[in-house]
This record gives structure tokens, sequence and C-alpha cells, in this order.
């Protein structure tokens, strides 16, 4: 007979009357010791489910950050090998395609270039992206001008903003920006919220494996709250 089947014994009537007492009080104390043995090869095994959980979550997460790392490197590479372009058309057509991969490492929901359309079919309006960033939109424009951007530029896509409901904008450029420019994303902070960035930043976030949203984060958070348009990473933060 088995110690589990021991377990399970009920009935006494066959042993002799003057041992009856005394088998039941041996078979209390198996059904004991058995119960603590199960409950530590229970605790043992919920234990041991527990690490294998602990492992594999370490494992994805060394697996993500090693895949994360290896987006960065590539990415960095892909944005370096544009200053070697010799044509201004396609080095601004590759640096669009590439910002959404940029913002799209991190998760930003990306729009990617889209072009509005007059009912004749001529082009109205083209805007380079648009992401989207803790239940915000940002209109992107990007810029690889040989000198930096003035007012007029600017003010370009500040109409583009003004004219869509709760739209914030952002302005990214390869050449920096004059300083009236500046000054007039200054002026439009009162009524939305318009942020300026520069290609050499990105470089360097994706050099540091930074996080993309949280420097667009802290660039909107100096901007409403400092009324500074453009601060710079690895400068101003």
């Amino acid at each position: 007979m088995t110690i589990r089947r021991v377990t399970e014994f009920e009935e006494f009537s066959t042993c002799w009357p003057d041992d009856q007492l005394k088998a039941k009080g041996l078979v209390a104390d198996i059904r004991k010791v058995v119960n603590v043995k199960d409950s530590f090869t229970r605790l043992q095994q919920e234990q041991e489910a527990e690490r294998r959980k602990r492992q594999t979550a370490q494992r994805e997460k060394e697996a993500a950050a090693v895949e994360r790392r290896r987006r960065y490197q590539t990415l960095q590479g892909e944005l370096s090998a544009l200053f070697q372009m010799s044509n201004p058309q396609q080095r601004g057509i590759a640096l669009e395609a590439l910002l959404n991969k940029i913002f799209a490492v991190d998760g930003l929901s990306i729009r990617e270039a889209f072009v509005l359309r007059r009912e004749d079919g001529q082009a109205a309006e083209q805007i380079d992206g648009a992401v989207e960033l803790d239940g915000s939109q940002y209109a992107v424009e990007v810029k690889w001008w040989s000198e930096p951007l003035g007012r007029p530029v600017v003010s370009e896509h500040l109409v583009r903003i003004f004219n869509r409901a709760e739209v914030r904008g952002l302005m990214i450029s390869a050449s920096g920006f004059t300083q009236p420019a500046i000054d007039e994303c200054r002026t439009s902070l009162t009524h939305r919220v318009m942020v300026l960035g520069e290609v050499h930043e990105l470089l360097l976030l994706l050099e540091q494996e930074r996080d993309i949203a949280n420097w667009l984060r802290e660039k909107v958070r100096r901007a409403t709250l400092d009324k500074r348009p453009l601060t710079i990473f690895g400068l101003d933060f």
C-alpha cells in the first residue's frame, strides 16, 4: 500500500478493536506529513514557475534592448550617410522618409508625407508628415538647406498649423534658424505650440540611444513654459 493510499484509508473496522484508535491516529499523522510535503512541493513548483517567468521576461527585455540598439545604429548610419549626398532634392526626400523611421523607433504614431489637392487636382499644400505624442498631433516640416531657415519659411508652416484646430507644429532644419524665424515662433506660442529642432540633434539622439519621444516632450515643455521654441539637445538639456 502506497503512502497516498494510506492517507485515503477510512475503514478501520478490520483492525483489532484495541488498535482502531491507534490506527486512526497513525493515519492522521501520515496525512499531516503528506499535506506538508504536498504544500512544500506546490510552493517549490510555484517558485520555479515564477523563476522561469522572470527569466523569460529578462531574456525578452535583453532581446528588445539589443534590437533597439541595432535599429538606432542603423538609423544613425542612414542619417550620417545623408551628409554625403550632393543632390539636395534627393537628400530632402530621403530625409523625409528617414524621419518617419526615426520617430517610429520609439513607438510614436506616424503619418507619412501627404499632399492636399484642390478640386482641379493641383497640389494646394504638402506636409512632410505628422506624429502623435501624448494625444496631441504635430504637423512636421523638415528642411535641408544650405542657409538657416528664415521667417518666411517658418511662417508658412505656422499657417498650416493655425489652419488646423488643435494641431501643433514641429519644424526640423539641417542648417538652423535665423533669429527672426525663432522670434516669429515665440510670438505664436501665445496661441499654438510650435517647436523647432535641428538634424544634428537627431544624430546625437541616435548616437546616445536616447528616447525620441522624450526629446520632443522636453522641447514642448521648454517652449510652453519658458517661451523658447528652439532649445538644443546636448546644449540646453
